[in-house]
C-alpha cells in the first residue's frame, strides 16, 4: 500500500511498496474451518493442466479446461507444481488471503496487515467482516510486518502458499518452496491486476472456476457504480503519491497497479502526456522530480494520499502549483493510514466495502473541474 519512497513502500505493500502486500508471517497454530481448501507439495505435471501468468489452464491437448491436477502454474520467479487439490491455503502478503476468504476459503494462516488498520487485529475491516461471515473469530494471523517469519508458515503446515500478489524475492520464494508450493506473481513484484490477483490465486487453491464466477460478479459491480455515476466517464485522472516534507520529486501510479487500473474501470482515463515519461521498466509507480509537475497538466482530477495541508503546500509549491488539478483543488484526497487508503490497492472484498466512499470523493473532485 506511499509518498516518498519509505510511504511508497509503506502505502504499496505492508511497506513493502506496495502497502498491501506484504510480507509475513508469524507464529503459527492454524485456524479451522469448513471452508478451509489449499493445496499440496511437488508432484509432476504430467497429465495435468499447465497454467501461465495469464492465469489459464490448459490441459496437455492444449484445450482450455477446468482446475485439472496435477496443475502447474509458471510465473516470475519459476514454475510451481500443485499435484492435487490443496485443502491447506496459506497467504502472505497483500490481500491474498482477501481473495481466498471470498471465495469461502479460510487459511490456515495469512499475514497481517500492517497499513490502514486502526487497533491492534492485524485485519482491515472487510477481512474481519468476511471472516465474521464465515464464522471464524481466531484466524491464524503471521506478524509479519518486518519480514517473513518461515517458522510460523511452516507450522501452519500449507499445501499452498499464496502470494499473487507480493513482492517476495527469489531468495523469500525459495525458502518458501522448501515448506509448500508458492503461488507467486505473474511478472514484476506489485505489479498485478485485483483479476489476475484472484485468477492465480483461484488456480492455486483448485477453484478456477469459482474465481472467474468471483471476476465477473465484480466487475458487473464496478460497472454497476459506474453507470450510478456517469459524470465519472472520460475524465482524465491520475493517481499519485506525493511526500508532504519533500515535495522534490512524487510517484505516478501507473495503469498496470490497482490503483491506477481501478479509476479506468470506473470510467475514466489515463492522461496520455504520463506515458511520455514512462519507460519498459518503470513498473507499477513511475518516479519523477518535481520539475517535471508539467506532466499532470492534462489531468482533470488527481487522487493521492493526503489532507487539506497536503494539498495547501502543493497550491503554494512553484511547480506543483501550476499543474490545473492542483490549482483548482481538483484533487481527491485521501487520509493516509486509514483502510480508505488500503482498499486502493483494490481486492473483490474492499472493492465491495468501499466503493461508494470513493466515488463521491471523486465526484466531489470532478465537481471542482468547472468552479
Amino acid at each position: 500500500m506511499k509518498c516518498t519512497r519509505k510511504v511508497a513502500a509503506k502505502v504499496l505493500m505492508f511497506v513493502c511498496i506496495a502497502v498491501l502486500a506484504l510480507a509475513g508471517c508469524s507464529s503459527g497454530s492454524s485456524s479451522n474451518s469448513e471452508n478451509e481448501q489449499s493445496s499440496s507439495n511437488n508432484g509432476s505435471a504430467a497429465g495435468g493442466a499447465d497454467v501461465s501468468a495469464n492465469g489459464h489452464a490448459t490441459n496437455e491437448a492444449g484445450q482450455e479446461g477446468g482446475s485439472q491436477f496435477p496443475i502447474t502454474i509458471k510465473h516470475a520467479l519459476g514454475e510451481t507444481v500443485i499435484p492435487s487439490k490443496p485443502e491447506r491455503v496459506a497467504t502472505i502478503a497483500w490481500a491474498n488471503h482477501d481473495v481466498a476468504l471470498a471465495l469461502g476459503v479460510v487459511p490456515v494462516g495469512f499475514s497481517e496487515a500492517n497499513y490502514g488498520v486502526e487497533d491492534d487485529s492485524g485485519l482491515l475491516p472487510w477481512t474481519k467482516q468476511r471472516l465474521e461471515e464465515l464464522g471464524v473469530t481466531e484466524p491464524n494471523i503471521f506478524r509479519d510486518a518486518a519480514g517473513l517469519d518461515f517458522e510460523a508458515i511452516s507450522d501452519a503446515e500449507p499445501d499452498v502458499i499464496l502470494a499473487a500478489y507480493s513482492g517476495i524475492t527469489q531468495e523469500e520464494y525459495d525458502t518458501l518452496s522448501q515448506i509448500a508450493p508458492v503461488v507467486a506473481y505473474p511478472a514484476q513484484p506489485w505489479v498485478i491486476s485485483w483479476r489476475e490477483q484472484i485468477r492465480m490465486n483461484a488456480l492455486g487453491m483448485g477453484l478456477e472456476a469459482e474465481g472467474e464466477q468471483l471476476i465477473k460478479e465484480t466487475e458487473q459491480f464496478i460497472a454497476d457504480k459506474a453507470a450510478e455515476h456517469p459524470e465519472m466517464k472520460g475524465v482524465k485522472a491520475a493517481f499519485i503519491a506525493f511526500s508532504p516534507s519533500d515535495l522534490s520529486s512524487f510517484w505516478v501510479y501507473m495503469p498496470g497497479d490497482p490503483r491506477g487500473e481501478f479509476l479506468q474501470e470506473l470510467g475514466m482515463v489515463f492522461p496520455e502526456s504520463i506515458y511520455d515519461y514512462a519507460t519498459p521498466d518503470t513498473g507499477f509507480a513511475l518516479a519523477l522530480s518535481a520539475e517535471h509537475a508539467d506532466a499532470l497538466n492534462e489531468a482533470d482530477i488527481l487522487v493521492t494520499y493526503g489532507d487539506e495541508a497536503l494539498l495547501a503546500a502543493l497550491q503554494a509549491d512553484p511547480m506543483f502549483g501550476k499543474v490545473p488539478a492542483v490549482r483548482r483543488g481538483s484533487m481527491v484526497l485521501i487520509p493516509d493510514g486509514t483502510p480508505l487508503a488500503a482498499s486502493l490497492n483494490p481486492n473483490p472484498l474492499s472493492i465491495q466495502y468501499t466503493t461508494d466512499e470513493y466515488v463521491s470523493l471523486i465526484e466531489e473532485a470532478i465537481q471542482k473541474m468547472n468552479d
